[in-house]
């Protein structure tokens, strides 16, 4: 059954539509009172920037609500409160195949650029020389094609290598939601006799939880593609003759040990954006999603998230020489794919 995006109230439709498919009237929550959901008339531009700035709306939309049938009021009263299509006629089973087609789309997609993104920052080392001198520098002269057979084999290393973390990383978030919503369930009736279900956890299936986190990835895939464009600034155009950034004054503050390590922390050659991208900024964002869908509190998505990078980190230790051909740069993937 779709959901209202603001307050999760159960409702048989999300939109009426009137004689054409282009007259239509979105449905008014009986909870709250606002449109149960506008992202109905909006384009999948809007859709992925509210991914993107992680707005709960747009979760709710698109794991419970899309692709719900509307209610149609064809040659009929406006008056007319009977519709032709049934609330709830599309039945579970075949939305969650659906769901599980879309999240194998999309985690193949992904998938895919996270390898890709594995080999732009230099982690896949070739064996031949001449493609290693092509990915340094472009404008050198080359034989042919970078992408030889041994290329090939290597990216296709860490495509494997790749998955297998990823799905290491999805199949323990998975167990550990299962055992804490089954605690929680268990500690709440404990404690009260009558134990009220919440929309969200009546609704809840084991399928959103991958798709909640392939969604969720989008929001660091698009931050390292602004990294790719938007390069910290070398120490030599950033910093004067005496050390300091141009137009940057010392003062007591930056004089002080405690301020001026915290402030060297921040520096272009000691800050490792990518890293806080992938693991800081991915980990929140996973863990936002994980709230829309669980309804628990952050300390407990906090535990499962970090239980997921537990057995991403254990299955990539077991592949990483595997992936890398050789010791040093299996230690280098392992670098990049582990927390």
């Amino acid at each position: 059954m779709p959901i209202c995006t603001t307050c999760t109230h159960i409702t048989p439709y999300l939109y009426t539509v009137y004689e054409s498919e282009y007259n239509l009237r979105l449905e008014q929550c009986g909870e709250c009172h606002a449109f149960v959901d506008p992202y109905v008339e909006h384009d999948h531009l809007t859709l992925l920037l509210d991914l993107i700035l992680l707005k709960r709306g747009v979760y709710r939309h698109l794991l419970y609500n899309r692709g719900t049938k509307p209610r149609k009021l064809v040659g009929r009263s406006n008056d007319d409160k009977k519709g032709d299509s049934k609330p709830g006629s599309q039945t579970m089973d075949v939305r969650e195949k659906r769901r599980w087609i879309l999240m194998l789309k999309l985690g193949g997609a992904l998938i895919f650029l996270d390898s890709c993104g594995a080999i732009s920052v230099g982690v896949l080392l070739c064996a031949s020389t001449s493609v290693f001198t092509w990915r340094i520098d472009p404008n050198l002269p080359s034989d042919g094609s970078p992408w030889t057979g041994e290329m090939l084999r290597s990216f296709s290393r860490v495509l494997v290598g790749t998955f297998a973390e990823t799905f290491a990383f999805h199949l323990g978030i998975v167990l550990v939601c299962y055992m804490v919503l089954h605690v929680l369930d268990w500690l709440r009736s404990w404690r009260t006799k009558v134990h009220v279900i919440s929309n969200i956890r009546r609704e809840f299936r084991l399928s959103l939880i991958p798709l909640t986190l392939f969604y969720s990835s989008l929001t660091k895939l698009f931050l390292l593609f602004l990294l790719t464009i938007w390069l910290p600034a070398s120490a030599s155009s950033s910093n004067s003759t005496d050390g300091h950034a141009s137009g940057w004054e010392p003062g007591f503050l930056s004089n002080t040990t405690l301020f001026g390590g915290a402030l060297e922390i921040l520096d272009d050659d000691k800050l490792d954006r990518e890293w806080i991208v992938r693991n800081v900024l991915g980990g929140m964002s996973a863990g936002f999603g994980l709230r829309v869908i669980l309804d628990i509190h952050p300390v407990f998505t906090t535990i499962i998230i970090l239980a997921g990078w537990a057995a991403k980190t254990a299955v990539a230790g077991l592949v990483s020489r595997w992936v890398g051909g050789d010791e040093m740069t299996g230690e280098a993937w392992l670098a990049y794919s582990i927390p």
